[in-house]
């Protein structure tokens, strides 16, 4: 029950990054994605670490400057550069190939063994996906296609390396989620004013449009995917991915009445079943590592218990002896 309620929790990082297309198109300034990525990123992480009232400290200082990168700083700009150079249904099924890479990294770099079943589940959302948001007439660009797919590998590896890394003792999410979404605003603020110039004047739905952005669609659902980093497999959380451009489709046609053709809607449901079906396979991954585990702790346990009877049965011994 307790591992469903974190899934539950994480997914809602997914579910909340799918509304920023809507929001970025209705409320914010056009053309003015990394501006955007700034917004989002550096505010949230001040605010969150500031609440934390913890910094970094000794190599943390690195880790968090790597993880934000990886993250944040490259992602962002990374994934803008792929949005624009590309149809927005090519760019979401390059991102959605991110649990790909995952699968991959986690095997090489934190021994979560790479299950078929796993990677069929991946496959099956990407495809999902590509149902969702592909047209017949999307047009394809090679720096676009290179700049999407290294955006995933970017946020896959940052995914992974959070896993790796864990947090200092003492440490909570809130603290890392803080210094990553800094780390990483920072890094895009230099890349910002080289493309995009000044920062626009703001009105006030830009207003609210960033600070939904930067308290909601960032602080919060940052902070809930780094949480469920710590608590689940590095495969479980990015299984979840695919819940992003799931719900973008969705808030397409409720808010912004977009219509869904029945070959998007036989997608959504493999991807979200395909996203369903991962989870079920990563707890019963988990189930089966745990087992061995609490098979050898059951055996100390019965060792230890043995050991005790034997004491006491000495010490009986040894006081009718005396």
């Amino acid at each position: 029950m307790k591992r469903l309620a974190t899934v539950a929790l994480t997914a809602l990082a997914p579910v909340s990054w799918g509304s920023t297309y809507a929001v970025a198109t209705e409320l914010l300034p056009p053309d003015r994605p990394l501006f955007t990525g700034v917004m989002r990123a550096l505010p949230a992480g001040l605010l969150l670490t500031a609440l934390s009232r913890t910094l970094p400290t000794g190599r943390w200082w690195g880790r968090a400057a790597v993880l934000g990168t990886l993250n944040i700083g490259a992602f962002f700009p990374l994934l803008f550069l792929s949005a624009y150079r590309l149809p927005g249904g090519v760019a979401a099924v390059l991102g959605s190939v991110g649990p790909l890479f995952v699968v991959g990294l986690a095997a090489l770099l934190l021994g979560e063994r790479a299950r078929l079943r796993t990677v069929l589940a991946a496959v099956a959302a990407a495809f999902g996906v590509s149902m969702v948001v592909l047209t017949a007439g999307a047009r394809l660009d090679a720096v676009g296609i290179l700049a999407g797919l290294v955006s995933s590998a970017s946020m896959a590896t940052g995914t992974v390396m959070t896993k790796r890394w864990g947090r200092p003792e003492g440490v909570g999410p809130l603290a890392m989620t803080g210094w990553q979404l800094t780390a990483g605003g920072l890094a895009i603020i230099p890349v910002a004013a080289l493309v995009e110039g000044a920062p626009p004047a703001l009105d006030g739905n830009a207003l609210l449009g960033y600070g939904y952005m930067m308290l909601i669609n960032t602080g919060i659902a940052y902070w809930l995917w780094f949480r469920g980093i710590g608590q689940l497999s590095a495969t479980s959380v990015t299984l979840l991915g695919p819940l992003s451009p799931l719900t973008a489709a969705v808030i397409g046609w409720a808010a912004l009445g977009q219509s869904l053709t029945p070959v998007q809607l036989l997608g959504m449901a493999i991807a979200f079943g395909a996203t369903v079906a991962g989870q079920l396979f990563a707890a019963r991954a988990a189930a089966e590592t745990q087992a061995p585990a609490v098979a050898a702790g059951a055996r100390s346990f019965s060792s230890a218990e043995k050991n005790d009877r034997n004491v006491s049965m000495d010490l009986t011994s040894g006081g009718m002896r005396r």
